[in-house]
């Protein structure tokens, strides 16, 4: 009998250590079991979302129950560095001891001197507990960073410069808590059943079968949707006050690659100028955090077109509110004719990298000088592979050719680069 009983005990050891190991390894590296990525995407892809799966995810994280309680709010660093030279993490990155590791290694050998770290990525899910009463009844907080305020000590200490990247009209989470601020599809919506109990004539939740999806699958916000404009600054908000030294946004603009003749837009009249539009947000986000340090991720031909192609980004309003403004100077996103000039002669930009970079630094400091502000110009910089394989030899080629535009490394107006590569594997030997 009493063998028996030590079998059985021993068995309920065993299964109770299985249990918490699996567990354990759950906590440290999630990414293992929960990032998609597309290798060679510029952007996040996210295999579509449908309502069922995003309500799924809506129920707030109790990862917090596995570490100590967090420390107190941090302050930004007192010295932030004159030209940053940053690589992008995803949530999940920012929660992984290895990559933590890997930047303060980099940040020693004095290849880089900051880091991106994504709060709200295009999901809509924010990284860690905030203080923000709505993000706890969306749903929207996955803790995938569990002490946030350790976190930017600890790269603090190093004295790493660390930005927060908010995803902003690019929402699922939002879209599925909040159906009325979404953009909808036209055809959907013709046989979407409305609230006849709306006397204002706005949509109602009813209409939350009929979101609009670009072909990724994924909803957008109405960027006229003033509400959504709060909830995006009290995330911003939030984040400063945990001592992220810098709020950068991005998808701040009107939603693409879909059927843009299938939107219905529940806020925007479509007739005021996008441009305005969002003119009007910047001003809103800059009214409402005057003293923060805060910067914009634009299309990259914002840098070199006059005209808002259709997104509502001017480059001249973005210099007016931010302190900031990156330009996305991907190579392999801009279009074949872009180096020649001439519509019939093309040649590939991705294996141009300095003469598209080059060319489109020189363009916007122009623009920049010529408006007055105090802005600066820091773009985002291609470390992945699409289009041409990107070796050191192109991400450095990059690099030079924004330092060029500025004529030399230690000119005043010199801000620097920010790397990015969506997996978060970079070039080291080009930094």
């Amino acid at each position: 009998m009493v063998s028996k009983n030590l079998k059985g005990k021993t068995v309920q050891v065993i299964f109770i250590s299985v249990l918490i190991v699996i567990g354990l390894f759950l906590v440290f590296y999630p990414d293992k079991k929960i990032e998609i990525w597309n290798k060679n995407s510029s952007r996040e892809t996210l295999i579509a979302i449908d309502e069922e799966s995003t309500k799924a995810l809506t129920t707030r994280t109790t990862v917090n129950q596995f570490f100590p309680p967090d420390i107190e709010f941090q302050k930004q660093l007192d010295d932030p560095p004159k030209a940053v030279k940053a690589i992008y993490l995803t949530g999940w990155s920012g929660g992984n001891e290895a990559k933590i590791k890997q930047v303060i290694n980099l940040a020693r050998t004095g290849k880089i001197n900051a880091v991106v770290i994504d709060i709200k990525d295009f999901s809509g899910k924010i990284s860690y507990n905030t203080s923000v009463k709505e993000t706890g009844e969306y749903g929207a907080e996955e803790a995938k960073i569990p002490r946030i305020n350790t976190l930017i000590k600890r790269l603090h200490d190093e004295k790493i410069y660390v930005i927060a990247r908010q995803a902003v009209f690019q929402d699922q989470v939002l879209a599925i808590s909040k159906p009325e601020l979404a953009v909808k599809s036209v055809k959907l919506s013709q046989v979407a059943t409305v609230s006849q109990d709306n006397s204002e004539g706005k949509p109602s939740a009813s209409y939350g079968a009929s979101i609009w999806r670009d072909y990724k699958g994924l909803a957008w916000i109405d960027p006229a949707a003033s509400e959504s404009w709060n909830y995006n600054i009290k995330i911003a908000k939030d984040a400063w006050s945990h001592g992220f030294d810098e709020i950068n946004f991005d998808y701040i603009r009107f939603p693409t690659d879909g059927d843009l003749n299938d939107r219905l837009f529940p806020f925007w009249d479509g007739k005021r100028l996008m441009g305005l539009v969002m003119r009007d947000f910047y001003k809103e986000i800059r009214r409402q955090m005057p003293d923060a340090r805060l910067s914009i991720d634009l299309f990259g031909l914002a840098a070199v077109t006059f005209y808002d192609f259709g997104v509502g980004q001017m480059i001249e309003d973005a210099f007016e509110f931010f302190d900031f403004v990156s330009p996305m100077l991907y190579p392999s996103h801009f279009p074949l004719t872009f180096l020649s000039g001439s519509p019939t002669e093309e040649r590939k930009p991705a294996e141009y990298p300095y003469e598209v970079v080059r060319k489109s630094m020189d363009t916007a400091l122009i623009r920049l000088r010529n408006s007055g502000s105090n802005s600066s110009l820091r773009p985002w910089l291609q470390d992945f592979d699409l289009g041409a394989d990107y070796d050191a030899e192109k991400v450095k080629a990059q690099i030079q050719a924004v330092i060029d535009s500025f004529g030399e490394e230690g000119s005043d107006d010199y801000r620097g680069f920010m790397l990015w590569n969506p997996v978060n594997v970079y070039t080291e030997d080009a930094l």
